[in-house]
């Protein structure tokens, strides 16, 4: 599988083209052969979907195209005569006649790589980009043979640290505006751009100003010529010596698509993989050089066991059998309740299953976890209606945002918004404490006190009572954000989360269930911080049920007929499930949090069980 990663051509991990909506057809012929194109479609992306590959360098499906390097350009008859035109410029139109192979345009392509090598440097050699370079790949496949410049090439100081991860090396750059796009219209961080003018034009990062952005890695995975390289990576491997292949970062609970690449039994760099659903290609810098710590001197990479006042490395063997030893010796001295599991949240959902039959069917022991209370009640993130990442960024939709800073906690999830925001004409309603990376692209941020969020979304709802005041919320604020909803066209998209760690998760449980219960068809995204926690929450690690949809059953007890459901949650009157009901009420549905004020909202619930008690 990791032959599909990537290919000799620089364009499979970085470049994937966006999939085409088509929306109306139009018919365009391409080097002799009638092909379809969607009306507005650029004319480099039609080519490429029907197999007719056109060399570039600026151009970069997932940015709007700037024609600034002209490698595209081809030869186009739109009924005026043939003309050279840059394809990423050109959007497709009825009985347009393009030709990539012609005199004229292989003239024209010769002549920019002629151009474009006058100053780049001969570093092949020691470029990190060797081996994947566009521009060397371009200059063998359409460039000339030789140069007829004789005079010497510029030189400047390399390289320039403009952070503590990227160096740059101004004489390669080929002023393509990738980093800079990205870092300004992507990113939201214009941290990087060009300077001077003329023949002394170059990228360059404001004076005493690094580009501390929390997506810097991505401008030197798109970089086309290793003007921009990562310091990690840098001297360590060439392509051909990397073995590749396709994961999950872990870093945190997006779950961004990388390409893992390892070179002598040591992984080396991540790289981002285009996938429409969740990534795009894009990384945030934790995730992307996350990987030191794979090899990092600090970590544990054998048993320990106490001997004195030191730890001393020890066979696995050995190890294991103490630890089971300690095991038996609690359970038989305590009871199996003196025991208790805590599942890491970045493991896969084999080995949270793994984790939970090990507590729960053989140990006997219900006090699993895998959240360390750092996220909400197992039967708030499972019981509520599901929303993806690429639903709730669905152009022309409402999202409200109540919880963390996204750009603090999700990054990429960050990127995602902020482009439903900026460009797919996406209302952001905030619901926050305090100013967030998203606040500038919100279409209005309702900002309340800390341990308020309940009474700020009562009041969203208009379900406040005459007295209140709305949680510190501005009361025109609050007006322009009800008639927002009201005119919201479609389910509302909710993500949720805590606002802060110090704070209990029972204002959050609470505030979730006003807005589902006052919300028609509102879907959700529960943004977790840590890793996989909604697939530890999948497998039942949270307390209370056991793998398989039965209730746990301590080691020397009468094991539960299969279908057999769950003891009820604390408050409730129906028998619960391990999977709870398609509604959550406020915090008596949720056993892991203390029970909340009397102002709790008392919810509907579908035909059914009925539903919980409200205090």
């Amino acid at each position: 599988m990791a032959d599909d990663v990537t290919t000799a051509d620089d364009e499979i991990v970085d470049e994937a083209p966006e999939p085409v909506v088509t929306r109306k057809e139009i018919t365009l012929t391409i080097n002799g052969v009638e092909v379809d194109a969607d009306k507005g479609e650029l004319l480099i992306a039609a080519a490429e979907r029907h197999g007719v590959y056109i060399p570039h360098f600026c151009y970069h499906p997932r940015m709007e195209p700037v024609g600034m390097c002209r490698m595209c350009i081809v030869e186009v008859d739109t009924g005026r005569g043939p003309a050279l035109q840059p394809s990423c410029m050109l959007e497709c139109t009825e009985g347009m006649v393009v030709d990539t192979t012609s005199d004229v345009t292989t003239k024209a392509q010769d002549g920019i790589l002629e151009f474009l090598l006058i100053n780049h440097p001969l570093d092949c050699p020691v470029c990190d980009k060797g081996g994947e370079c566009p521009l060397q790949d371009q200059t063998m496949a359409y460039g000339p043979g030789e140069s007829r410049f004789v005079e010497s090439k510029r030189h400047n100081e390399k390289p320039i640290e403009i952070s503590e991860l990227v160096l740059l090396d101004r004489e390669r750059c080929i002023l393509c505006d990738r980093c800079t796009r990205f870092a300004k219209d992507v990113a939201g961080d214009p941290l990087i751009h060009f300077i001077n003018r003329g023949n002394h034009t170059e990228v360059n990062t404001f004076p005493d100003e690094p580009f501390a952005s929390y997506f810097s890695g991505n401008t030197v995975q798109i970089c086309p010529v290793g003007a921009l390289t990562a310091v990690p990576y840098r001297f360590k491997a060439r392509p051909w010596d990397l073995s590749k292949a396709e994961s999950t970062c872990q870093t945190c609970s997006v779950g961004c698509r990388v390409s893992v690449e390892s070179s002598r039994n040591e992984v080396l760099r991540y790289q981002g993989v285009d996938i429409d659903p969740v990534n795009w290609g894009w990384l945030c810098d934790k995730g992307r050089f996350a990987f030191e710590s794979v090899n990092a001197e600090a970590r544990l990479g054998e048993p320990l066991m106490r001997s004195g006042a030191d730890l001393v490395p020890v066979r696995w063997s050995d190890a294991l059998r103490a630890a089971a030893d300690a095991l038996a010796s609690t359970v038989e001295t305590h009871g199996p309740d003196a025991l208790a599991v805590i599942g890491g949240a970045r493991l896969t959902n084999e080995d949270a299953y793994a984790w939970a039959k090990l507590a729960k069917g053989v140990l006997g022991t219900d006090n699993v976890d895998a959240q360390m209370g750092d996220g909400l009640p197992a039967e708030l993130v499972l019981g509520l209606p599901a929303a993806t990442i690429d639903e709730v960024c669905a152009p022309g939709g409402t999202v409200v945002l109540m919880g963390a800073d996204i750009k603090e906690e999700l990054p990429v999830l960050y990127l995602r918004l902020r482009h439903a925001a900026v460009n797919d004409g996406v209302k952001l309603i905030e619901i926050t404490p305090a100013s967030t990376g998203l606040s500038r692209y919100a279409s209005l941020t309702l900002v309340h006190r800390p341990g308020e969020v309940a009474e700020a979304a009562r009041a969203l709802m208009g379900v406040a009572g005459p007295s209140s005041d709305f949680g510190g919320v501005d009361s025109d604020t609050l007006a322009a954000a009800q008639a927002m909803l009201d005119r919201a066209e479609g389910p509302v998209r909710v993500v949720v989360g805590r606002s802060s760690l110090a704070e209990s998760a029972v204002f959050t449980t609470d505030a979730t269930g006003v807005l589902h219960s006052h919300l028609d068809d509102a879907r959700f995204l529960v943004a977790l911080r840590r890793g996989n926690v909604r697939g530890a929450l999948d497998m039942v690690l949270p307390r209370a049920c056991s793998p398989g949809g039965s209730p746990s059953t301590p080691v020397g007890r009468t094991s539960p007929q299969p279908g057999q459901r769950c003891p009820p949650p604390p408050g409730s009157t129906p028998p619960g499930s391990c999977r709870p009901p398609s509604r959550v009420a406020s915090a008596p549905w949720c056993s892991s949090v203390p029970t909340p004020s009397a102002t709790s909202v008392t919810v509907t619930w579908p035909a059914g069980p009925s539903k919980p008690s409200t205090p």
